[in-house]
């Protein structure tokens, strides 16, 4: 990583909500992006939304110095081309054990057009890595739950290595990705250090782009996008208009609020509205099923998405919520989560949907035990609520009864298509920061898909364009679907990848890996072996939780469409180069 480290004094700001956190940090997987244009994909609309996988690319018009290895088989000029050993012939992905598996670009030679836009030149594109400011107080509450240290420079070195891992099998057109660090001067809320702090990165740096931010502040997307800059995963905050009103420059991975409440409407309309609750305890087993909400609080754009999620309840279902109720600060529960749960539990509140952080389960299970409420508990895709590192925190009695959507996926035994498992097979050492390198990955590597389908002439808006005419990558048990733009999956326009979502069930005597890879008790079960569901796909038919030989922890093998599995390919550079995986 090179450049100077820059830091400064900044003011610590008050406690806040945590639930916006859950953006940034919630995939602790890897998500792999390659960006290949296809003609015409932002004018598909709602009416015609395309199968998974679908786009027929190899009839399109690909920037000038592009070209894939699908396109030259499909026109007959693959000897024209040169693809490298990074390239599996055999299947025409690159040779990398990641999912989904990705196309191959072939070697660019000849005048890349130098400096297309700020941040670029011929020889190299300047990107900002933004680090959380040391010992930030929200963050290590946080990571103090689940165990998570890091080291001074090791987020650092982390870039470092993983930007060297890609390097090898991307395309960037003569240029290299230049990493340059840059310390937060406040917390992840302090928004007036946030502001300062992408002043800074933009009269100083001048980068292309942009990765992480302050989490729970829109200051530091806001003025990162005045300045004509890419962000990869700037903020948690945003919902979809956030990022249509900032186009082409803010990007991110998880999906937005908006997008994860309409597969959760969906999926309570189809699999639990008028069906009796038969995973609830007690005197409420087995009746007919009462919904209500506990929400974190949000402002008033970030209560949008509840509006919908309501509206789409009422309109295609004709059911509502029998009650919604909000909280701010998750270490107020032990008072305010008790008046809730008694409310609820008066009310005959069979099933209650979580939409927020993952602390305040800890104290809502312990009241709803110590009440002798036991009413299902229904996940809503807030990821870190739905990793097993924090839900082994949860009163095990409450959550044995908790299912419901997620945007995760069961992990693969070995830690194969997930950024440890790649940095053991480039490097053969754990990445610097243990789990921690998983926050990493997933921004850098949609940011270098794009960079790779834009082309040499690199500017944000070929950038949006490669990503929004970019083919739909298929989901997997192991991967999502990816996609942006107008693909007729979401109401408004993608800015974030993905796109799917699976069920899951607590299981709380399975012994299982975490998130980190670390053996322990309880586990999340991902229903029918993992299998995904665009919007619109859920079945209409009960829930297929809670079931020992269908609902899977981890895979033992990394899926794959290539003669030989990824774990025999070996690397084409780096310390292990030409070493299949141990």
């Amino acid at each position: 990583m090179s450049g100077d480290r820059t830091e400064g004094p900044g003011p610590i700001a008050r406690w806040g909500p945590m639930v916006a956190i859950l953006g940034a940090i919630a995939l602790l997987v890897g998500v792999v992006l390659v960006a290949e244009p296809i003609a015409d994909a932002r004018a598909t609309g709602p009416s015609s939304a395309p199968e998974r996988g679908a786009g027929d690319t190899t009839e399109i018009e690909l920037p000038p110095g592009v070209m894939t290895f699908e396109q030259a088989k499909a026109k007959g000029t693959l000897d024209d081309y040169d693809f490298g050993d990074r390239c599996d012939p055999a299947t025409g992905t690159l040779a990398l054990p990641l999912a989904p598996q990705q196309n191959c670009f072939a070697k660019f030679s000849g005048d890349n057009g130098g400096a297309t836009a700020t941040g670029v030149t011929a020889e190299k594109i300047k990107v900002v890595a933004y680090l959380n400011q040391t010992n930030d107080p929200i963050l290590e509450f946080i990571y103090g739950q689940i165990g998570l240290e890091t080291k001074p420079g090791e987020a650092e070195k982390a870039y470092d290595n993983f930007n060297e891992i890609f390097a090898s099998y991307y395309e960037f057109y003569g240029r290299e990705v230049e990493i340059i660090p840059y310390i937060a001067t406040g917390n992840i809320q302090d928004s007036v250090a946030a502001t300062a702090d992408a002043e800074t990165i933009a009269r100083d740096i001048k980068p292309f782009a942009v990765i992480n931010g302050p989490q729970l502040s829109n200051a530091f997307a806001d003025t990162i996008s005045a300045n004509g800059i890419v962000c990869m995963g700037c903020t948690s905050t945003g919902d979809d208009e956030f990022y249509g009103e900032r186009d082409p420059y803010q990007w991110g991975v998880q999906k937005t609020p908006t997008q994860n409440l309409v597969l959760v409407a969906e999926y309570l309309g189809k699999r639990l509205i008028d069906r009796p609750a038969k995973w609830a305890g007690g005197p409420l087993k087995d009746k007919p099923r009462k919904i209500a909400m506990i929400a974190a609080e949000g402002t008033e754009q970030n209560d949008a998405p509840i509006e919908m999620f309501t509206s789409i309840l009422a309109e295609d279902y004709g059911a509502e919520l029998a009650n919604i109720q909000r909280y701010d600060d998750p270490l107020a529960l032990g008072t305010t989560g008790r008046a809730m749960l008694s409310q609820f539990k008066s009310e005959g509140i069979t099933s209650i949907v979580f939409v927020g952080d993952p602390i305040a389960p800890q104290t809502l299970t312990r009241i709803a035990s110590e009440q002798d409420y036991h009413p299902e508990w229904i996940t809503s895709g807030s990821s870190l609520v739905e990793n097993n590192v924090f839900s082994r925190t949860y009163d095990q009695d409450q959550w044995a009864r908790a299912f419901g959507p997620t945007s995760l996926f069961p992990r693969v035994d070995g830690g194969i298509g997930t950024p440890i498992g790649l940095h053991k097979w480039y490097f053969g050492t754990e990445p610097p920061g243990g789990a921690a390198a998983l926050l990493t990955v997933p921004n850098l590597q949609v940011l270098f898909g794009g960079l790779q389908g834009a082309g040499p002439d690199l500017t944000a808006e070929h950038f949006r364009d490669a990503l929004f005419t970019a083919p739909i990558l298929a989901g997997s048990p192991i991967a999502p679907q990816i996609s942006f733009g107008n693909r007729g999956f979401f109401p408004n326009t993608d800015y974030v990848a993905l796109d799917d979502m699976t069920e899951i069930s607590w299981d709380p005597d399975v012994i299982a890996p975490d998130e980190g890879g670390k053996e322990g008790k309880g586990g999340w079960r991902y229903s029918d072996g993992g299998k995904r569901y665009l919007p619109g796909e859920w079945p209409d038919d009960e829930p297929h939780v809670f079931d020992a030989e269908t609902g899977v922890t981890n895979l033992e093998e990394f899926p794959t469409t290539a003669e030989e599995p990824p774990a025999d390919w070996a690397p084409v550079a780096g310390p292990r180069k030409g070493k299949t995986y141990p």
